[in-house]
């Protein structure tokens, strides 16, 4: 009786520990039941929207808001306005040439559409409790002025009827792409705006980036019979028989997600395999050739392959399927699928790992984008020299040449090159080197240049987590990656709850490395400094030129072949990262981040040494290396 008891509060203590440990924050929920018709000849959608909208927050709600994304391709629309501005900022290239700073997919053809060809969403009205509501439009937000109020902790329906025209392809959405797409139907309906602990998040659509409601889309899409469609969600109806005007309806039902995408072609060829259990991958793409089958046939293949290896590093995949969907203008995530324009593996894993950063955890890109785009990248990175370097010679669908290119990616992965020499470090320093750097608190659409916001999204958000795993070594930072899935999944996490996430998990203070990287642009610039002959050692003095501090490794090699890694602290962590090599390392007193040089002695005489190097595993983006290494001649 006594160890019952005993274990019944063993079991308590166990629950509420789990309770403490999961994140708590509010958020609004919404369940959308959507029966939509797109006429094939005229490119226009009719349908209606039933919502029910729940506020969990402790705000009472006068208004609510919707998103018209579709309003944004018509000629000096704000995004129009806004391309052709940043069009006149010219840079020049590593090759001399001068470029125009603009996305080369919009440029200024937005201003070019017909009437015809520019894409619209009208809505027409949205009742509730039968009550008209009062409707402003602000080009690409409708504003809702409601009858009566939305109380904290109550649901409401709502009853909205619209129509919309599919513009040609310009960005994301649209028609005839130049892959021959007939439908890339993204950001087609009318989308609740999201209202969070800080307020409702009206960002007007003029480039980039999306945040939404978690909810569940019960979407009904009529369309000719002659048509196969690729959507978010599960398909309800395989075998739903065409009406006698030659019309067929898909209904897609998508749980615990927070936007719906579909595409659509009369020419789509399907592969589909169940992956694991309760999870089926699928792949539409325009079948043109037998190469063309062959490389779509690898990516379901591919994806196959690596989600065991990404559901270890990365989080269990939550959903019962995913769709690779031929479409869109390069690669662009929704939820459950991607509409990505051809099967480069490349841009399949990073968009795959939206599903990870950008659905599942659903941070607000418009704020965050680089914890969106730049986790997705370092994880892209991973999963393709992982990729690479284990199973992707086996594959049956690539052709001896891309074997060839197999194998020497092979060998660059087991020759493990610094860090520096990938894409993200690069492009990191290359955006510092511009002068155009902003810090990543900028809103995603307010960068002065696209080439900023690029370079700071993907570059310098994947080398953040580079940066991290330096500090706390990398397979602490792995953990981190994996309690930050398991902890924030479905909670719109932002900087702070990542931040907090990796200190509790590795015991160091990292305020200051995210008030450093993320909220400033200040660099990282260590050079050795001095070396003297101490009483049978060596003094080394190290100076830090640039104003972002951090911990220091330096190996310090000897002539007899032997090394020792020493190892100094930054007092701002407050602790130390443990040992990562079988190197002997030698842990130093603290580094006072004020002092901007320190020194410290090494175990044998001047004269012993070999050579002396900062940071010899090439984690640490120092802009200028040139003074990091010193090769003493015998």
């Amino acid at each position: 009786m006594i160890k019952k008891f005993f274990l019944f509060i063993i079991g308590i203590f166990t629950f509420i520990n789990l309770l403490v440990a999961q994140a708590d924050r509010w958020q609004q929920h919404i369940d959308y039941k959507i029966k939509a018709a797109l006429d094939v000849t005229t490119n226009i959608v009719k349908g209606t929207e039933d919502i029910v909208y729940t506020n969990n927050s402790t705000d009472t709600l006068r208004k609510v808001y919707f998103h018209l994304y579709w309003n944004a391709f018509q000629p000096n629309s704000s995004m129009d306005v806004r391309s052709r501005e940043l069009g006149k900022n010219t840079m020049t290239s590593r090759r001399g040439d001068v470029i125009k700073d603009w996305d080369a997919r919009v440029t200024d053809r937005i201003q070019k559409l017909t009437p015809t060809e520019i894409g619209y969403q009208r809505v027409s009205q949205i009742l509730m409790a039968g009550k008209a509501q009062k409707l402003i439009e602000h080009e690409t937000i409708l504003e809702v002025q409601l009858t009566n109020p939305i109380a904290p902790k109550t649901a409401v329906k709502l009853s909205l009827v619209f129509e919309a025209q599919v513009p040609k392809q310009i960005r994301r959405s649209g028609r005839d792409n130049a892959e021959g797409v007939r439908y890339s139907m993204s950001q087609w309906y009318p989308k609740m705006v999201e209202y969070d602990y800080q307020g409702w998040n009206t960002n007007a659509y003029i480039a980039r980036e999306f945040y939404g409601v978690w909810g569940n889309f019960d979407v009904s899409l009529q369309l000719d019979k002659s048509y196969m469609v690729a959507a978010t969600g599960v398909l309800q109806n395989p075998n739903s028989i065409p009406t006698k005007e030659g019309l067929q309806t898909w209904n897609f039902k998508g749980n615990n997600v927070h936007d719906f995408v579909w595409a659509a072609d009369n020419q789509f060829k399907h592969l589909f395999k169940e992956v694991r259990k309760g999870l089926t991958i699928h792949v539409y793409y325009k079948e043109k050739n037998a190469s063309t089958d062959s490389a779509w046939a690898n990516v379901l293949w591919a994806a196959e392959k690596a989600l065991p290896f990404i559901e270890k590093n990365f989080g269990a995949y939550p959903y019962p399927q995913y769709s690779f969907i031929q479409g869109g203008d390069g690669g662009m995530e929704y939820a459950m699928a991607t509409l990505i324009k051809g099967p480069s593996l490349g841009t399949v894993f990073h968009e795959w790992m939206h599903n990870w950063y950008q659905q599942v955890l659903g941070t607000n890109e418009s704020l965050y984008a680089w914890m969106d785009e730049g986790f997705a990248t370092f994880a892209e990175s991973k999963v393709s020299r992982w990729y690479d370097a284990n199973v992707a010679a086996q594959s049956p669908f690539i052709s001896e040449k891309a074997k060839t290119q197999v194998a020497a990616n092979i060998a660059r992965a087991k020759l493990d090159l610094p860090l520096t020499q990938a894409g993200s470090y690069n492009g990191y320093l290359a955006l510092v080197k511009s002068g155009l750097e902003e810090p990543l608190t900028t809103h995603a659409d307010h960068f002065n240049t696209n080439y900023a916001y690029s370079n700071a999204a993907y570059s310098k958000g994947a080398t953040f987590l580079g940066v991290l795993g330096y500090i706390v070594g990398d397979s602490v930072r792995d953990v981190i990656m994996m309690n930050y899935y398991n902890t924030w999944k479905f909670k719109h996490p932002n900087a702070n709850d990542f931040i907090r996430v990796a200190e509790k998990t590795s015991g160091i203070q990292l305020q200051w490395f995210k008030e450093y990287w993320v909220n400033s642009t200040k660099t990282i610039d260590y050079g050795l400094n001095d070396i003297q002959a101490g009483n049978n050692t060596a003094i080394i003095s190290i100076q830090r030129n640039g104003k972002l501090p951090m911990p220091i490794e330096v190996l310090v090699t000897y002539k007899d072949g032997t090394s020792e890694l020493h190892y100094m602290p930054l007092d701002l962590m407050l602790g130390a990262k443990g040992a990562e090599s079988v190197v002997n390392r030698i842990v130093h007193r603290e580094w006072q981040w004020g002092s901007p040089t320190y020194t410290f002695e090494t175990s044998k005489p001047l004269s012993s040494l070999k050579s002396i190097e900062i940071d010899p595993s090439f984690r640490m983006p120092d802009i200028n290396r040139t003074n990091n290494k010193l090769e003493i001649p015998n």
